[in-house]
């Protein structure tokens, strides 16, 4: 999902072509860089806007604007902080459109999935208005004679996220609204291959009342990350992409003394069992693989038949719907899928395909053969593969792109050790019409989390989003409650308020009693 490797980046750049700035203290930061990433348009190929790539100097500046702007935000009554969010919530719901059209023009999603994604970051904003009551303590009197207790729920200081391709506006809005919510400032760097949506929401911000330096943004590459891990101020990052970068990111903040919630890659099973509404499944299957091109941390990537027979039974169901499946740029109104985001992704892709057919897997579908627009568009239609096998790479690789396999076994125990065994844990689901069945995988199943007859269980706003394993470094989960306590840190009071003489000193360990 990322990459750290330096962006190819250029000084020589087309100036009729539209640059990208960062966001520093409330307003737009023109790069001193001399370094510049290039921004296509997916659908086309062409470069439509140039990136500007941070120093490291650029950085301190980021970190140095929201550091000031820290002491008094963090005074700020949580009621004040919410009013923020309640304002910027309605900004963001007038200008939907405008939010979804970025997405589509840089990350090449369909409209419509533009739109859905802008809406479930929408929901997080709306839990953070919540922040009164989420930041409350608790309170023991009379812990000892005289003694009371109570614990609060304290602001960081200044935090960054480091932010995905696939979700340009949802990833930081899982993100932010908490953070600036409970106190904190902000510093996103949000990937430099879509990173438009990020300069909008800076804007809209500003329009709800944010105060300057409060939420900033830099690109960049790795020279940006590696400055944001480094930097002294900076108390805690949040990251999302791949497994190995997460890796990185966790244990490179972690040596700094920071705070590091860092989510990985995935590999998402879903196990049709033979008594499973085929009908449903293969529904479910075809909109969570191939939707917004694959390129989700939860897309369905393996369906785990459990008997030959629900296997071809599926199989043929699959068929059919990919087939009706329309591959177009994501503004076409009949559009189910989007070019990738990248060529080099599309190339990435594209060779996943041809070593899954030498590796011996069926490839019933071959997406670089569908009928796709015609151009320099970076197009792949959806790809089938029947009969993969565990020890594939196929199997094994997060692949990011539409590419579903079909791994058969023949007992529900084989299926759910296949899962247990992979080294994802992000995402799961199984189908099927059996309840004993349904809380044996519940409950057993070695994932973050698990959907039944749901294929893509992304929890709400209110839960928390995080996987197992080698999908998440770190111990806090993504917003609802654990984003709360990721973006602030625990303090216990005692106090007793002295009534006359004192016994004197006395050394044991106080016992409150």
């Amino acid at each position: 999902m990322a990459t750290l490797a330096s962006a190819p980046s250029t000084s020589l750049r087309d100036t009729s072509i539209r640059t990208i700035s960062h966001w520093i203290n409330g307003k737009t930061s023109p790069s001193t860089s001399g370094r510049f990433g290039e921004v296509f348009n997916p659908a086309t190929g062409a470069v439509q806007a140039h990136v500007s790539l941070a120093t490291v100097e650029e950085v301190d500046q980021a970190v140095k604007s929201a550091h000031a702007a820290f002491t008094s935000w963090s005074q700020q009554p949580p009621l004040r902080r919410a009013r923020v969010l309640f304002r910027f919530r309605e900004i963001f719901e007038q200008r939907l459109d405008e939010v979804a059209a970025i997405l589509t023009s840089e990350h090449g999603k369909v409209l419509s999935d533009a739109k859905a994604e802008a809406t479930r970051g929408l929901e997080v904003v709306e839990f953070a208005t919540g922040v009164p009551q989420l930041l409350k303590g608790e309170f023991t009197e009379q812990v000892g004679v005289g003694i009371d207790s109570w614990s609060v729920r304290q602001p960081l200081g200044v935090v960054a996220g480091i932010t995905p391709f696939n979700f340009p506006a949802m990833v930081p809005m899982w993100m932010f609204p908490l953070a600036i919510a409970c106190g904190n400032t902000f510093i996103l760097k949000p990937s430099e291959r879509d990173p438009s949506a990020s300069l909008l929401i800076a804007e809209m911000l500003k329009e709800a009342g944010l105060p300057d330096g409060v939420f900033n943004v830099v690109h960049g590459d790795k020279v940006a990350v590696d400055a944001l891990l480094q930097h002294k101020t900076v108390q805690a990052v949040s990251f999302v992409g791949s497994t190995a970068i997460a890796e990185y990111v966790y244990a490179e903040g972690t040596k700094h003394g920071k705070r590091v919630q860092a989510l990985g890659g995935a590999k998402n099973h879903l196990i049709v069992m033979p008594d499973a509404d085929l009908d449903q499944a293969a529904d479910a299957l075809v909109g969570a693989a191939y939707g917004s091109a694959g390129e989700r941390c939860m897309a369905i990537t393996v369906a785990v038949t459990v008997g030959n027979g629900t296997a071809e039974a599926l199989t043929t169901k699959l068929r059919e719907r990919i087939a009706r499946l329309t591959v177009a740029s994501g503004t076409e109104a009949n559009a189910d899928m989007g070019p990738l985001v990248t060529k080099q992704h599309l190339d990435r892709v594209s060779g996943y395909v041809q070593t899954g057919e030498s590796e011996g897997a069926e490839l019933v579908i071959d997406g670089r053969k569908a009928a796709l627009p015609q151009g320099e568009g970076f197009f792949l239609g959806p790809c089938l593969f029947d009969h993969v096998k565990p020890e594939m790479r196929i199997y094994t690789d997060e692949i990011f792109g539409p590419v579903l396999g079909i791994v058969r076994t023949n007992s529900f125990d084989t299926a759910l050790d296949l899962i247990n065994e992979h080294e994802y844990g992000n995402g799961v689901s199984l189908f099927t019409r059996d309840g004993d069945t349904a809380r044996d995988f519940a409950h057993r199943v070695q994932a973050g989390m698990v959907g039944i007859n749901v294929p893509v269980p992304v929890p709400m706003a209110f839960h928390s989003f995080g996987g197992w394993k080698r999908s998440l470094f770190g111990d806090h989960h993504v917003h609802g409650p654990e984003g709360v306590r990721f973006y602030t840190r625990l303090k216990t009071i005692t106090s007793r308020w002295p009534r006359g003489l004192r016994a004197g000193v006395d050394t044991t360990m106080p016992t409150l009693g």
